[in-house]
């Protein structure tokens, strides 16, 4: 099963990881994580790797309904999205929202992952029809 929602865009990593705050601000997201991989892999074991960027984004209403459901959905939250560069392209992931049902097996979750989902198929859909 999948459980990503991706996007592929032609601008720079930088321009991107810009879009795609705002993208997540527009849909009521925001970032309360950031974690730089590419700059800890680098100072912990030296190694060289392409930019990455995972953003931990959380809509604040969402992550109580959801929290309301299921205390322990607290382990999938908040929503992790992946800004990385792959050649002369960066990609967008988000993780699909519809995890935190199957994975819980709480079926009361269904609605909030369902309006998550449209909200971050939306901020993605911008990314995209944005020109980044």
């Amino acid at each position: 099963m999948p459980y990503d929602r991706t996007v592929r865009l032609s601008g720079g990593f930088d321009e991107t990881v810009t879009a795609v705050r705002a993208a997540l601000a527009d849909q009521g997201f925001g970032v309360l994580t950031e974690i730089d991989v590419r700059a800890t892999l680098k100072a912990k074991l030296d190694h060289e790797m392409e930019d990455y960027l995972i953003l931990g984004a959380c809509h604040p209403p969402l992550a109580h309904r959801a929290l309301q459901a299921d205390r322990s959905v607290g382990l999938l939250l908040p929503c992790n999205v992946v800004v990385r560069a792959e050649g002369d392209h960066t990609v967008v992931q988000a993780i699909d929202p519809g995890t935190m049902v199957t994975l819980s097996g709480v079926a009361a979750m269904a609605p909030v992952a369902e309006e998550a989902t449209r909200r971050l198929d939306a901020a993605l859909a911008a990314l995209r029809d944005g020109g980044v």
